[in-house]
Protein backbone atom coordinates (compact mmCIF):
# COMPACT_ATOMS: atom_id res chain seq x y z
CA UNK A 1 0.00 0.00 0.00
CA UNK A 2 1.16 3.55 -0.69
CA UNK A 3 1.01 6.34 1.91
CA UNK A 4 1.94 10.00 1.77
CA UNK A 5 2.54 12.64 4.45
CA UNK A 6 4.64 15.75 4.98
CA UNK A 7 7.78 16.88 6.76
CA UNK A 8 10.42 19.56 6.14
CA UNK A 9 14.10 19.88 5.35
CA UNK A 10 16.31 22.87 6.06
CA UNK A 11 19.30 24.29 4.21
CA UNK A 12 20.83 27.33 5.83
CA UNK A 13 17.79 29.26 7.01
CA UNK A 14 15.63 28.16 4.07
CA UNK A 15 12.96 25.51 4.63
CA UNK A 16 11.69 23.07 2.00
CA UNK A 17 8.45 21.18 2.60
CA UNK A 18 9.11 17.51 1.76
CA UNK A 19 6.60 14.86 0.65
CA UNK A 20 7.26 11.48 2.30
CA UNK A 21 5.91 8.63 0.17
CA UNK A 22 6.09 5.09 1.54
CA UNK A 23 5.35 2.08 -0.67
CA UNK A 24 4.94 -1.18 1.28
CA UNK A 25 4.19 -4.42 -0.56
CA UNK A 26 4.89 -8.14 -0.61
CA UNK A 27 8.15 -9.20 -2.19
CA UNK A 28 11.81 -9.79 -1.53
CA UNK A 29 13.04 -8.10 1.66
CA UNK A 30 14.15 -4.68 0.46
CA UNK A 31 14.33 -1.31 2.24
CA UNK A 32 15.42 1.79 0.29
CA UNK A 33 15.23 5.53 0.91
CA UNK A 34 15.55 7.63 -2.26
CA UNK A 35 15.44 11.37 -2.92
CA UNK A 36 18.91 12.77 -2.12
CA UNK A 37 18.86 11.72 1.54
CA UNK A 38 22.09 12.09 3.53
CA UNK A 39 23.63 9.45 5.78
CA UNK A 40 21.69 10.51 8.90
CA UNK A 41 18.43 9.80 7.04
CA UNK A 42 19.74 6.57 5.49
CA UNK A 43 20.59 5.36 9.01
CA UNK A 44 16.87 5.50 9.78
CA UNK A 45 16.65 2.11 8.08
CA UNK A 46 18.44 0.73 11.15
CA UNK A 47 16.54 2.79 13.75
CA UNK A 48 12.97 2.47 12.46
CA UNK A 49 12.48 -1.31 12.85
CA UNK A 50 13.51 -1.20 16.52
CA UNK A 51 11.52 1.97 17.26
CA UNK A 52 8.38 0.59 15.60
CA UNK A 53 8.55 -2.85 17.23
CA UNK A 54 9.40 -1.42 20.68
CA UNK A 55 6.36 0.87 20.38
CA UNK A 56 4.03 -2.13 20.15
CA UNK A 57 3.62 -2.24 16.37
CA UNK A 58 4.73 -4.91 13.92
CA UNK A 59 7.52 -4.47 11.44
CA UNK A 60 7.56 -7.15 8.77
CA UNK A 61 10.56 -6.93 6.43
CA UNK A 62 9.09 -6.77 2.97
CA UNK A 63 9.60 -4.51 -0.01
CA UNK A 64 9.72 -0.97 1.41
CA UNK A 65 10.57 2.04 -0.75
CA UNK A 66 10.52 5.54 0.71
CA UNK A 67 10.66 8.50 -1.64
CA UNK A 68 11.48 12.02 -0.40
CA UNK A 69 10.26 14.65 -2.87
CA UNK A 70 11.27 16.94 -4.46
CA UNK A 71 14.08 14.60 -5.42
CA UNK A 72 16.48 17.36 -6.51
CA UNK A 73 16.60 18.93 -3.03
CA UNK A 74 19.35 17.61 -0.73
CA UNK A 75 17.91 16.49 2.61
CA UNK A 76 19.68 15.98 5.91
CA UNK A 77 19.02 15.51 9.62
CA UNK A 78 17.42 13.05 12.00
CA UNK A 79 14.09 14.93 12.10
CA UNK A 80 12.85 12.62 9.32
CA UNK A 81 12.51 9.64 11.70
CA UNK A 82 8.97 10.42 12.87
CA UNK A 83 7.43 11.01 9.41
CA UNK A 84 9.16 7.88 8.06
CA UNK A 85 7.77 5.79 10.93
CA UNK A 86 4.25 7.24 10.60
CA UNK A 87 4.44 6.72 6.85
CA UNK A 88 5.29 3.05 7.38
CA UNK A 89 2.41 2.60 9.84
CA UNK A 90 0.03 4.15 7.30
CA UNK A 91 1.33 2.02 4.43
CA UNK A 92 1.15 -1.18 6.52
CA UNK A 93 -2.43 -0.26 7.57
CA UNK A 94 -1.59 -0.09 11.28
CA UNK A 95 -2.72 3.55 11.42
CA UNK A 96 -5.53 5.45 9.73
CA UNK A 97 -5.25 9.23 9.39
CA UNK A 98 -5.86 12.01 6.92
CA UNK A 99 -2.37 13.56 6.54
CA UNK A 100 -3.67 16.69 4.82
CA UNK A 101 -2.39 19.94 6.43
CA UNK A 102 -0.39 17.93 9.00
CA UNK A 103 3.40 18.08 9.31
CA UNK A 104 5.59 15.64 11.27
CA UNK A 105 9.16 16.18 12.56
CA UNK A 106 11.20 14.37 15.19
CA UNK A 107 14.04 11.95 15.90
CA UNK A 108 13.25 8.50 17.28
CA UNK A 109 15.22 6.51 19.81
CA UNK A 110 15.26 2.71 19.60
CA UNK A 111 12.49 2.42 22.21
CA UNK A 112 10.18 4.78 20.30
CA UNK A 113 10.76 7.92 22.37
CA UNK A 114 11.02 11.23 20.52
CA UNK A 115 14.17 13.30 20.89
CA UNK A 116 14.38 17.07 20.26
CA UNK A 117 15.72 18.34 16.94
CA UNK A 118 17.14 21.62 15.66
CA UNK A 119 15.59 24.24 13.37
CA UNK A 120 12.04 23.79 14.69
CA UNK A 121 11.18 27.50 14.63
CA UNK A 122 11.85 28.11 10.90
CA UNK A 123 10.15 24.83 10.01
CA UNK A 124 6.96 25.70 11.90
CA UNK A 125 7.00 29.23 10.45
CA UNK A 126 7.24 27.81 6.92
CA UNK A 127 4.52 25.23 7.67
CA UNK A 128 2.15 28.00 8.72
CA UNK A 129 2.95 30.00 5.60
CA UNK A 130 2.27 26.96 3.40
CA UNK A 131 -1.18 26.43 4.94
CA UNK A 132 -0.48 23.62 7.41
CA UNK A 133 -2.66 23.73 10.52
CA UNK A 134 -1.11 20.99 12.70
CA UNK A 135 2.51 20.17 13.55
CA UNK A 136 3.51 17.03 15.46
CA UNK A 137 6.94 17.30 17.08
CA UNK A 138 8.97 16.27 20.17
CA UNK A 139 7.71 17.65 23.47
CA UNK A 140 11.06 19.34 24.18
CA UNK A 141 10.60 21.46 21.03
CA UNK A 142 7.02 22.54 21.79
CA UNK A 143 7.87 25.73 23.65
CA UNK A 144 10.11 26.90 20.81
CA UNK A 145 7.48 26.04 18.19
CA UNK A 146 4.82 27.95 20.14
CA UNK A 147 6.56 31.23 19.29
CA UNK A 148 4.76 30.95 15.94
CA UNK A 149 1.14 31.96 16.45
CA UNK A 150 -2.05 30.59 14.89
CA UNK A 151 -0.91 27.03 14.26
CA UNK A 152 -1.68 23.96 16.40
CA UNK A 153 1.38 22.43 18.08
CA UNK A 154 1.05 18.81 19.26
CA UNK A 155 3.89 17.74 21.62
CA UNK A 156 4.66 14.03 21.21
CA UNK A 157 6.59 11.94 23.75
CA UNK A 158 6.46 8.52 22.05
CA UNK A 159 5.62 7.09 18.65
CA UNK A 160 2.64 5.22 20.10
CA UNK A 161 1.16 8.58 21.21
CA UNK A 162 0.52 9.31 17.53
CA UNK A 163 -1.51 6.10 17.27
CA UNK A 164 -3.47 6.97 20.42
CA UNK A 165 -4.13 10.50 19.17
CA UNK A 166 -5.74 9.35 15.94
CA UNK A 167 -7.75 6.71 17.77
CA UNK A 168 -9.50 9.11 20.12
CA UNK A 169 -7.01 9.74 22.95
CA UNK A 170 -6.09 13.21 21.76
CA UNK A 171 -2.78 14.91 22.50
CA UNK A 172 -3.42 18.33 24.01
CA UNK A 173 -2.17 21.24 21.95
CA UNK A 174 0.65 23.14 23.58
CA UNK A 175 -0.49 26.19 25.56
CA UNK A 176 1.58 29.15 24.46
CA UNK A 177 3.14 31.45 27.01
CA UNK A 178 1.32 34.76 27.06
CA UNK A 179 4.63 36.60 27.44
CA UNK A 180 7.99 34.88 26.79
CA UNK A 181 10.48 35.19 29.62
CA UNK A 182 13.09 37.86 29.20
CA UNK A 183 16.75 37.09 29.58
CA UNK A 184 18.33 39.00 32.45
CA UNK A 185 21.72 40.64 32.06
CA UNK A 186 24.57 40.24 34.53
CA UNK A 187 24.16 42.88 37.26
CA UNK A 188 27.94 42.99 37.74
CA UNK A 189 28.32 44.60 34.31
CA UNK A 190 27.40 48.27 34.58
CA UNK A 191 29.14 51.41 33.36
CA UNK A 192 28.73 52.92 36.84
CA UNK A 193 31.36 50.43 38.09
CA UNK A 194 33.98 51.54 35.54
CA UNK A 195 36.11 54.40 36.78
CA UNK A 196 37.16 57.14 34.37
CA UNK A 197 37.27 56.32 30.64
CA UNK A 198 34.78 59.07 29.81
CA UNK A 199 35.93 59.28 26.19
CA UNK A 200 35.62 55.52 25.65
CA UNK A 201 32.21 55.42 27.33
CA UNK A 202 30.98 58.27 25.16
CA UNK A 203 32.25 56.50 22.02
CA UNK A 204 30.48 53.29 23.02
CA UNK A 205 27.27 55.22 23.65
CA UNK A 206 27.46 56.63 20.11
CA UNK A 207 28.24 53.17 18.75
CA UNK A 208 25.18 51.69 20.47
CA UNK A 209 22.90 54.56 19.40
CA UNK A 210 23.76 54.33 15.69
CA UNK A 211 24.95 50.68 15.48
CA UNK A 212 28.45 51.84 14.52
CA UNK A 213 31.57 49.66 14.48
CA UNK A 214 34.08 50.62 17.16
CA UNK A 215 37.77 49.85 17.79
CA UNK A 216 39.28 50.25 21.25
CA UNK A 217 43.06 50.70 21.20
CA UNK A 218 45.27 51.04 24.25
CA UNK A 219 47.88 49.48 26.54
CA UNK A 220 47.25 46.30 28.59
CA UNK A 221 45.16 46.83 31.70
CA UNK A 222 43.40 49.94 30.47
CA UNK A 223 39.99 48.27 30.63
CA UNK A 224 39.26 47.66 26.94
CA UNK A 225 37.79 44.19 27.45
CA UNK A 226 35.65 45.27 30.41
CA UNK A 227 34.33 48.24 28.44
CA UNK A 228 33.46 45.97 25.52
CA UNK A 229 31.67 43.39 27.69
CA UNK A 230 29.69 46.14 29.41
CA UNK A 231 28.67 47.51 26.01
CA UNK A 232 25.81 45.00 25.78
CA UNK A 233 24.11 46.61 28.79
CA UNK A 234 23.37 49.77 26.78
CA UNK A 235 21.88 48.03 23.75
CA UNK A 236 18.09 48.38 23.41
CA UNK A 237 15.84 45.35 23.70
CA UNK A 238 15.16 43.68 20.37
CA UNK A 239 11.86 44.26 18.61
CA UNK A 240 9.57 41.26 18.13
CA UNK A 241 10.63 40.96 14.49
CA UNK A 242 14.34 41.07 15.31
CA UNK A 243 13.86 38.67 18.23
CA UNK A 244 12.30 36.10 15.94
CA UNK A 245 15.13 36.58 13.41
CA UNK A 246 17.76 35.88 16.08
CA UNK A 247 15.80 33.01 17.63
CA UNK A 248 15.42 31.45 14.17
CA UNK A 249 19.21 31.54 13.66
CA UNK A 250 19.93 30.01 17.07
CA UNK A 251 17.29 27.36 16.42
CA UNK A 252 19.12 26.25 13.26
CA UNK A 253 22.45 26.31 15.11
CA UNK A 254 21.01 24.23 17.97
CA UNK A 255 21.93 26.85 20.57
CA UNK A 256 18.53 27.66 22.01
CA UNK A 257 17.70 27.17 25.67
CA UNK A 258 14.82 24.69 25.57
CA UNK A 259 13.31 26.17 28.76
CA UNK A 260 13.46 29.76 27.52
CA UNK A 261 13.97 29.72 23.74
CA UNK A 262 12.89 33.32 23.12
CA UNK A 263 15.87 35.67 22.60
CA UNK A 264 14.91 39.28 23.26
CA UNK A 265 18.36 40.69 24.07
CA UNK A 266 20.97 41.55 21.44
CA UNK A 267 23.42 38.65 21.00
CA UNK A 268 26.98 39.25 22.16
CA UNK A 269 29.47 36.88 20.56
CA UNK A 270 33.12 36.75 21.63
CA UNK A 271 35.03 34.08 19.68
CA UNK A 272 38.61 33.23 20.65
CA UNK A 273 41.35 34.46 18.34
CA UNK A 274 42.19 30.86 17.36
CA UNK A 275 38.85 30.52 15.53
CA UNK A 276 39.04 29.47 11.88
CA UNK A 277 37.56 31.59 9.12
CA UNK A 278 34.87 28.93 8.60
CA UNK A 279 33.94 29.15 12.27
CA UNK A 280 33.70 32.92 11.87
CA UNK A 281 31.62 33.18 8.69
CA UNK A 282 30.00 29.72 8.67
CA UNK A 283 30.07 26.76 6.34
CA UNK A 284 31.13 23.16 6.78
CA UNK A 285 29.44 20.14 5.21
CA UNK A 286 25.98 21.20 6.47
CA UNK A 287 26.44 24.96 5.87
CA UNK A 288 26.08 25.89 9.53
CA UNK A 289 25.89 29.59 10.53
CA UNK A 290 29.11 31.15 11.83
CA UNK A 291 29.82 33.77 14.47
CA UNK A 292 28.95 36.69 12.17
CA UNK A 293 25.45 35.26 11.78
CA UNK A 294 25.10 34.34 15.45
CA UNK A 295 25.87 38.00 16.15
CA UNK A 296 23.04 39.17 13.85
CA UNK A 297 21.16 42.13 15.40
CA UNK A 298 23.82 42.19 18.10
CA UNK A 299 27.56 42.48 18.66
CA UNK A 300 30.60 40.57 17.43
CA UNK A 301 33.47 41.32 19.82
CA UNK A 302 36.99 40.43 18.66
CA UNK A 303 39.34 40.80 21.61
CA UNK A 304 43.02 41.30 20.67
CA UNK A 305 42.15 41.81 17.00
CA UNK A 306 45.71 41.47 15.58
CA UNK A 307 46.02 37.99 17.12
CA UNK A 308 43.28 36.66 14.81
CA UNK A 309 44.32 34.93 11.62
CA UNK A 310 44.55 37.50 8.82
CA UNK A 311 42.27 35.40 6.60
CA UNK A 312 39.63 35.32 9.34
CA UNK A 313 39.75 39.11 9.63
CA UNK A 314 39.63 39.78 5.90
CA UNK A 315 36.51 37.64 5.34
CA UNK A 316 34.62 40.19 7.45
CA UNK A 317 34.71 42.71 4.59
CA UNK A 318 31.61 41.47 2.78
CA UNK A 319 29.30 41.06 5.80
CA UNK A 320 30.36 44.45 7.18
CA UNK A 321 29.28 46.13 3.95
CA UNK A 322 26.38 43.98 2.73
CA UNK A 323 24.99 42.82 6.12
CA UNK A 324 24.73 39.29 4.70
CA UNK A 325 27.23 36.49 4.24
CA UNK A 326 27.13 34.25 1.16
CA UNK A 327 28.56 30.76 1.63
CA UNK A 328 29.30 28.56 -1.38
CA UNK A 329 30.35 24.96 -0.97
CA UNK A 330 30.16 21.80 -3.06
CA UNK A 331 26.82 20.96 -1.40
CA UNK A 332 25.32 24.29 -2.47
CA UNK A 333 25.11 28.01 -1.79
CA UNK A 334 23.22 29.79 0.98
CA UNK A 335 22.94 33.27 2.44
CA UNK A 336 22.87 34.11 6.12
CA UNK A 337 21.99 37.49 7.65
CA UNK A 338 24.95 39.24 9.27
CA UNK A 339 23.84 42.68 10.44
CA UNK A 340 26.04 43.16 13.50
CA UNK A 341 28.10 45.78 15.31
CA UNK A 342 31.79 44.94 15.09
CA UNK A 343 33.48 45.78 18.38
CA UNK A 344 37.22 45.09 18.65
CA UNK A 345 40.11 45.78 20.96
CA UNK A 346 43.84 45.78 20.35
CA UNK A 347 47.17 46.85 21.78
CA UNK A 348 49.20 49.48 19.91
CA UNK A 349 52.15 47.09 19.51
CA UNK A 350 53.32 43.58 20.39
CA UNK A 351 54.47 44.43 23.90
CA UNK A 352 51.47 46.73 24.28
CA UNK A 353 53.17 49.83 25.67
CA UNK A 354 53.67 52.05 22.64
CA UNK A 355 52.34 55.46 23.65
CA UNK A 356 52.13 54.54 27.34
CA UNK A 357 53.42 57.47 29.44
CA UNK A 358 54.55 55.22 32.32
CA UNK A 359 56.20 52.26 30.62
CA UNK A 360 58.60 52.22 27.71
CA UNK A 361 57.85 50.17 24.60
CA UNK A 362 60.47 47.47 23.96
CA UNK A 363 59.40 46.71 20.37
CA UNK A 364 61.77 47.58 17.54
CA UNK A 365 60.45 49.75 14.68
CA UNK A 366 60.29 46.62 12.52
CA UNK A 367 58.24 44.76 15.14
CA UNK A 368 55.89 47.72 15.46
CA UNK A 369 55.43 47.82 11.69
CA UNK A 370 54.82 44.07 11.45
CA UNK A 371 52.25 44.23 14.25
CA UNK A 372 50.49 47.16 12.61
CA UNK A 373 50.37 45.34 9.26
CA UNK A 374 48.31 42.51 10.78
CA UNK A 375 45.26 44.74 10.38
CA UNK A 376 44.80 45.89 6.80
CA UNK A 377 43.77 49.41 5.85
CA UNK A 378 40.40 48.31 4.41
CA UNK A 379 39.45 46.64 7.70
CA UNK A 380 40.51 49.65 9.78
CA UNK A 381 38.54 51.87 7.42
CA UNK A 382 35.37 49.95 8.33
CA UNK A 383 35.52 51.06 11.97
CA UNK A 384 33.35 54.16 12.37
CA UNK A 385 34.95 55.01 15.71
CA UNK A 386 38.57 54.39 16.69
CA UNK A 387 39.25 55.25 20.32
CA UNK A 388 42.44 55.43 22.33
CA UNK A 389 41.91 54.03 25.85
CA UNK A 390 44.36 55.31 28.46
CA UNK A 391 45.13 53.50 31.68
CA UNK A 392 43.21 54.78 34.70
CA UNK A 393 45.54 56.21 37.41
CA UNK A 394 45.63 54.20 40.62
CA UNK A 395 44.49 57.19 42.67
CA UNK A 396 41.26 57.27 40.65
CA UNK A 397 40.64 53.62 41.45
CA UNK A 398 41.22 54.01 45.17
CA UNK A 399 38.93 57.06 45.39
CA UNK A 400 35.84 55.21 44.19
CA UNK A 401 33.10 57.40 42.78
CA UNK A 402 30.01 55.92 41.22
CA UNK A 403 29.68 57.17 37.64
CA UNK A 404 26.74 57.23 35.24
CA UNK A 405 24.86 53.92 35.16
CA UNK A 406 24.14 51.79 32.10
CA UNK A 407 20.41 52.41 32.55
CA UNK A 408 20.84 56.17 32.12
CA UNK A 409 22.95 55.68 29.01
CA UNK A 410 20.44 53.13 27.70
CA UNK A 411 17.64 55.71 27.96
CA UNK A 412 19.54 58.08 25.66
CA UNK A 413 20.48 55.27 23.28
CA UNK A 414 16.87 54.06 23.10
CA UNK A 415 15.63 57.58 22.41
CA UNK A 416 18.17 58.00 19.59
CA UNK A 417 17.15 54.62 18.12
CA UNK A 418 13.48 55.70 18.17
CA UNK A 419 14.39 58.87 16.26
CA UNK A 420 16.15 56.77 13.62
CA UNK A 421 13.29 54.29 13.46
CA UNK A 422 10.88 57.13 12.70
CA UNK A 423 13.30 58.70 10.22
CA UNK A 424 13.72 55.47 8.24
CA UNK A 425 10.19 54.09 8.73
CA UNK A 426 9.67 53.67 4.98
CA UNK A 427 13.02 51.96 4.41
CA UNK A 428 14.50 48.51 4.93
CA UNK A 429 16.82 49.68 7.74
CA UNK A 430 16.45 51.54 11.03
CA UNK A 431 19.91 52.80 12.06
CA UNK A 432 22.22 55.57 10.86
CA UNK A 433 25.10 53.24 10.08
CA UNK A 434 23.13 51.64 7.20
CA UNK A 435 22.50 54.89 5.34
CA UNK A 436 23.62 54.97 1.73
CA UNK A 437 25.15 58.11 0.14
CA UNK A 438 21.76 59.22 -1.21
CA UNK A 439 20.29 58.91 2.30
CA UNK A 440 23.18 60.86 3.80
CA UNK A 441 22.64 63.69 1.32
CA UNK A 442 19.02 63.82 2.46
CA UNK A 443 19.34 63.43 6.23
CA UNK A 444 22.79 64.91 6.97
CA UNK A 445 22.72 68.46 5.67
CA UNK A 446 25.73 70.39 6.95
CA UNK A 447 26.68 74.05 6.98
CA UNK A 448 29.41 75.73 4.94
CA UNK A 449 31.64 75.84 8.05
CA UNK A 450 31.26 72.07 8.50
CA UNK A 451 32.08 71.53 4.83
CA UNK A 452 35.28 73.55 5.22
CA UNK A 453 36.12 71.51 8.32
CA UNK A 454 35.78 68.26 6.40
CA UNK A 455 37.91 69.60 3.55
CA UNK A 456 40.64 70.48 6.05
CA UNK A 457 40.40 67.00 7.55
CA UNK A 458 40.75 65.53 4.07
CA UNK A 459 43.95 67.49 3.44
CA UNK A 460 45.42 66.28 6.73
CA UNK A 461 44.21 62.67 6.84
CA UNK A 462 43.58 61.90 3.16
CA UNK A 463 40.03 60.66 3.73
CA UNK A 464 38.58 57.86 1.63
CA UNK A 465 34.99 58.13 0.42
CA UNK A 466 34.06 55.50 3.02
CA UNK A 467 35.71 57.52 5.80
CA UNK A 468 33.94 60.68 4.70
CA UNK A 469 30.51 59.08 4.78
CA UNK A 470 31.20 57.29 8.06
CA UNK A 471 32.09 60.63 9.70
CA UNK A 472 28.77 62.05 8.55
CA UNK A 473 26.87 59.01 9.83
CA UNK A 474 28.50 59.27 13.25
CA UNK A 475 27.81 63.02 13.33
CA UNK A 476 24.14 62.28 12.59
CA UNK A 477 24.04 59.88 15.56
CA UNK A 478 25.70 62.44 17.84
CA UNK A 479 23.04 64.96 16.84
CA UNK A 480 20.31 62.38 17.55
CA UNK A 481 21.69 61.79 21.05
CA UNK A 482 21.53 65.56 21.61
CA UNK A 483 17.96 65.62 20.24
CA UNK A 484 18.93 67.98 17.41
CA UNK A 485 17.26 68.03 14.02
CA UNK A 486 20.32 69.34 12.19
CA UNK A 487 23.94 68.22 12.29
CA UNK A 488 26.09 71.05 13.64
CA UNK A 489 29.78 71.81 13.40
CA UNK A 490 30.40 70.49 16.94
CA UNK A 491 28.92 67.15 15.91
CA UNK A 492 31.31 66.95 12.94
CA UNK A 493 34.24 67.83 15.22
CA UNK A 494 33.36 65.10 17.70
CA UNK A 495 32.93 62.56 14.89
CA UNK A 496 36.35 63.51 13.49
CA UNK A 497 37.88 63.12 16.93
CA UNK A 498 36.56 59.56 17.27
CA UNK A 499 37.73 58.73 13.78
CA UNK A 500 41.40 59.56 14.28
CA UNK A 501 42.31 59.26 17.96
CA UNK A 502 42.62 55.48 17.96
CA UNK A 503 46.41 55.55 17.63
CA UNK A 504 48.96 57.03 20.07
Amino acid sequence: MLSKLFTASIKGLDVQIVDVEVDYRRGTNFFAIVGLADKSIQEAKERLPSAIKNSGFSFVPMQIIINLAPAEVYKSGSSFDLPLAVGYLLASEQLQINPNKKLFIGELSLNGDLKPVNAVLPIVAEAKQKGFTEVFLPTDNAKEASLIKDINIFPVNKLKDIHKHFNGKLIKTYNRDSAPKKKLLDDALDFCNIQGQLVAKRALEIAAAGAHNCLLNGPPGSGKTLLAKTFKTILPELSEQHSLEVTRIYSVAGLLNKENPYINQSPFRQPHHTISYIGLVGGGSNLKPGEVTLAHNGVLFLDELPEFNSRSIEVLRQPLEDKVITISRASGTTKYPANFILLASMNPCKCGYKGDPDKECICSPLQQLQYKKRISGPILDRFDLQVWVNKVPIENLTNYKRSESSNLILERVTYAREIQKERFKNMQFHTNTQMQPKDINKYVQISNESTKLLKAANLKFNLTARSYYKILKVARTIADLSKKDKVEETDILEALNYRFNGLP
